[in-house]
């Protein structure tokens, strides 16, 4: 099975925006992507990244091959599913992942296994279906349970806290300062963030 990493090179993860700098989220972004190559690597795959632009790392060049598509992410991954091959789709902002989580992905004997995020999103597939298709628009994890029984195609959920775990908003950094241990959590900590238990529940603050 072959394993695509899509990922936004120029402007990601803009709803961190109020706690990192365009250049703070390129470069966190580049880490959490270095870790979910090493997790794929580890779990006997090598990936292809599909960047919207160019990645200058060695970190990922290492890892993966990498693949420039401009396109939205969906038009972008249908692209690479039109030619039917069994895919593994990971998202390139879960580096809490480990090789026992997308072993547990690949494995499944299911058409189609969707690994959700904690907000109705969709984290992680594993595609054997060739007719399938994704849509990343709003509740995808619905969407996508709802194609592939359209196809008439067996569907199976992975229910992983790590999968799940996909770093969007400024209050997710708290789970990677909780629970990480790669370059994502070393970049966090390095950029002076800690845990803050203030007001009675955890968040994050910045030295």
């Amino acid at each position: 099975m072959r394993c695509l990493v899509p990922v936004a090179v120029n402007s990601p993860k803009s709803r961190l925006a109020p706690v990192l700098s365009l250049n703070e989220r390129q470069t966190f972004a580049h880490a959490m992507l270095a870790d979910v190559l090493s997790t794929l690597t580890t779990a006997g795959y090598h990936p292809t990244v599909l960047a919207t632009a160019p990645v200058d790392d060695d970190r990922i060049a290492n890892h993966a091959t990498v693949e420039v598509d401009d396109r939205p992410l969906s038009a972008a991954l249908n692209a690479q599913l039109a030619g039917g091959k069994p895919t593994l789709v990971v998202m390139a902002d879960l580096p809490l992942v480990k090789p026992q989580d997308i072993t547990e992905l690949a494995e499944s004997d299911a058409d189609v296994t969707i690994a959700p995020g904690l907000g109705g999103g969709t984290n992680a597939l594993a595609i054997r279906e060739p007719s399938f298709r994704v849509d990343y628009h709003g509740a995808s994890y619905l969407d996508h349970c709802r194609a592939a029984d359209n196809l008439g195609a067996t569907v199976e959920t992975v229910d992983s806290r790590r999968l799940a775990t996909d770093i969007d908003e400024p209050a997710d950094l708290a789970e990677l300062l909780i629970h990480g241990d790669g370059a994502a959590h070393e970049w966090l900590t390095g950029a002076g963030f800690e845990l803050d238990t203030t007001d009675g529940r955890v968040g994050i603050s910045r030295r």
